[in-house]
């Protein structure tokens, strides 16, 4: 019983994490002609990382001309997916907490319940398990795309040697990465969590 009413928790961590979050980085592109250079290039994303339309500019170290670039990627299905999943999860215990606790009798009157409870439980334990599979793919790429050296790679004045392009600091992807690993730990814990409190009730 506990795991079902700690499985909410850990969905409620899994989807806050990913579906709250916000990050940027900052380069820095030093010309030869010092009044062409731009030292601090801001260039934020945030969920649902549809990172092809980010789009920023920098100097290209020729005149006043600017460069106008966008980050690659779409991370956008599986992170939408993993929200999803993780309030859809978030839901469905919530309400089977009320059910053990408050209608334990209607749910033991036959086994309908626990039969729909169990067919339920796999079908999410499924999707938790897809979810974080796809979402932690997604996630790579996301590292991938914002990567400032990646980044600097995409700028034509960092590819002539006199101009010095450099990362003034990267995302800090810490709490995707705990969204990842607290989707996991939600989907055992909801299956654990049901089938012990099937066996109880």
């Amino acid at each position: 019983m506990c795991m079902v009413i700690f499985a909410p928790l850990f969905a409620i961590f899994a989807f806050a994490t990913c579906g709250g979050y916000s990050g940027g980085l900052r380069l820095s592109v030093d010309c030869v002609n010092k009044t062409e250079s731009n030292l601090s290039i801001d260039i934020a994303f945030a969920y649902p990382f549809r990172l092809h339309q980010v789009t920023f500019e920098v100097p290209t170290c020729e005149g006043k001309e600017r460069q106008k670039l966008a980050l690659i990627g779409d991370s956008s299905s599986s992170a939408e997916f993993f929200v999803t999943v993780a309030v859809f999860a978030f839901l469905y215990s919530l309400a089977a907490t009320v059910v053990y606790i408050f209608f334990q009798n209607k749910y033991r009157e036959n086994n309908r319940g626990p039969l729909i409870d169990f067919v339920v439980t796999v079908v999410f334990s499924f999707l938790w398990l897809v979810g974080s599979s796809a979402w932690a793919k997604g996630l790579s790429d996301v590292k991938v795309a914002t990567d400032p050296q990646e980044v600097l790679l995409l700028m034509s004045a960092c590819k002539q040697p006199s101009n010095k392009c450099m990362a003034v600091h990267s995302p800090v992807m810490s709490s995707l990465n705990t969204s990842v690993l607290s989707e996991i730990q939600s989907g055992k814990t909801l299956k654990k969590g049901k089938r012990i409190a099937s066996l109880i009730l």
